[in-house]
């Protein structure tokens, strides 16, 4: 299956990552632009070199695979902070009419987010202004929007409403902006309603139960209930696992064989749970990421094609760098850890497919976890696994990688181990607090020494992973660390497997 494949930015999630999974996939070959064509975080893509690229692509091609916030703005981030006109974005979507024309045999899986609205002050993924009137831009619409749904506030909700204050200008920008993505949106449902996109997901990118994302989500909701269009279109948390999810979707259109798969989580509330960052709890996302991947759910594990691990919190969720210090008790309280690890190992001495979803901390894997699984010799015997950032980005990684890897799984699976369950929640936060302060660098400003910062981290990192079991069967070289938008909260990893 050739597949066109369009990333939501230039970051190794978005372009690196669906080429690993893709390279574990039995006939499947991957069409990529050019990282130099792609833009530099607030810096937009050159969109005139990429939709060529796309039309010339698209023509030896059975599927594509399109964020549309690239297409449109140039990136995740431009999409944010953009100044564009109206025309001029209507006739960046005609690229895909043109791209249906040359060869009407391809299918386009299209995704679009949801403008999000973080609720901190910071200016790094934002408009400039975010930096000072973040949380006051957010707060104000969340309690604008429960006063609306609720009728009233309290007092102490009302006073602090009332003692917001953002000046007009900054206000008028950021709702202007909000309403042009919105209306893109829905000229998206249009596009699909025609047949020019096949299937279409618009995931919501730090959502929040109250507030401008969840307005916008009403109102696309509403249009296409009033088109018709549920069956072809989702809409759920995440962002930069999406492109991965579709890629499965596709795979699975072409062979035909929808995946069964049986989940268990390590709690009992782990279902119930509404995971950071996101508005619905964690089996309503499942049931969500399953259907876009093409899978479905059953009742056992024999009736399964996949196990599916899901690793939560006991009550609810806290960051992965509390690990450095100590989670909170219900983490052993309401969460029986050694159980999950021994149900795991049977289902793998069993000899099925097992995949781990690692969401019991958001912005990092489950260390303790990850080294029982090592102890207990199951980890290298996973088929797929993943525990970064937010639930539904673990959720859709591990799900597209197990759905469609059938060679080389190991590797991405030590991949993901030394970037998930070691960088994000252990060296990201030691290296901030132990290393950077002490060169007199800091978290987004690295001065002329991020290869030296770099290195650091490279060998921080290695240590790990060679302390563990797996890394004497399957030994790893970590040639280089890059963090492509110099900041630490991401990077980019090269390795080798060392033959034996």
């Amino acid at each position: 299956m050739r597949t066109l494949f369009i990333p939501l930015d230039e970051r190794p999630c978005n372009r690196v990552f669906p080429s690993m999974v893709a390279s574990t996939a039995d006939d499947v070959e991957l069409v990529e632009p050019d990282l130099d064509i792609l833009g530099d975080k607030k810096r937009p893509a050159n969109l005139g070199v990429l939709e060529d690229f796309m039309l010339r692509a698209a023509t030896g091609c059975d599927a594509a695979i399109v964020s549309l916030d690239m297409l449109l703005y140039g990136g995740l981030i431009p999409s944010r902070i953009h100044h564009l006109d109206r025309e001029t974005v209507l006739a960046r979507f005609e690229v895909l009419r043109r791209m249906k024309r040359e060869n009407p045999r391809l299918k386009v899986y299209a995704f679009q987010c949801i403008m999000r609205t973080p609720r901190y002050d910071s200016g790094e993924e934002e408009p400039d202004y975010y930096e000072t009137y973040g949380y006051r831009l957010f707060r104000r619409k969340y309690l604008l929007d429960y006063q609306e749904r609720h009728g009233e506030l309290s007092a102490e909700d009302a006073a602090e409403l009332a003692g917001i204050d953002i000046p007009s200008d900054i206000l008028v920008d950021y709702e202007a902006r909000r309403d042009f993505n919105l209306d893109m949106n829905l000229e998206a449902l249009a596009y699909l309603k025609e047949g020019t996109i096949d299937f279409l997901v618009i995931p919501q990118d730090d959502a929040a139960p109250y507030g401008y994302t969840a307005i916008a989500q009403k109102r696309v909701i509403r249009e296409l209930k009033a088109e018709g269009l549920g069956g072809q279109v989702m809409i759920y948390p995440g962002a930069d696992e999406v492109g991965m999810s579709l890629m499965a979707r596709a795979y699975v259109e072409q062979t035909g064989k929808s995946p069964a798969i049986y989940p268990f989580y390590a709690s009992v509330l782990g279902p119930t749970i509404v995971p950071n960052y996101e508005d619905r709890p964690m089996f309503e996302s499942l049931k969500s990421h399953v259907r876009v991947c093409g899978a479905h759910l059953v009742q056992s594990a024999e009736a399964a094609d996949i196990v599916l691990a899901i690793n939560c919190p006991g009550s609810f969720m806290q960051e992965a760098v509390i690990q450095r210090a100590e989670p909170d008790v219900t983490y052993t309280s309401y969460r029986q850890l050694l159980d999950f690890e021994l149900v795991i190992k049977e289902h793998v001495d069993a000899g099925r497919r097992v995949a781990l979803c690692d969401s019991a901390f958001s912005n990092g894997g489950d260390v303790e976890l990850v080294r029982a699984l090592d102890e207990l010799g199951v980890l290298d015997k996973l088929v797929s696994y993943a525990g970064w950032n937010t639930n539904c980005n673990t959720l859709g990684t591990t799900l597209a990688q197990v759905i469609m890897g059938t060679s080389d799984l190991v590797r991405n699976v030590c991949y993901r181990v030394i970037e998930d369950t070691f960088y994000q929640p252990l060296v990201r936060d030691e290296v901030v607090r132990e290393e950077l302060p002490s060169r007199g660098l800091s978290y987004y400003d690295f001065k002329d020494r991020q290869a030296d910062v770099e290195d650091v981290i490279r060998g921080k990192l290695q240590a790990l992973y060679d302390g563990l079991k797996i890394a004497r069967e399957h030994p790893v070289d970590i040639k280089r660390i890059y963090m492509p938008w110099r900041r630490m909260f991401e990077i980019g990893m090269e390795m080798e497997m060392i033959s034996r």
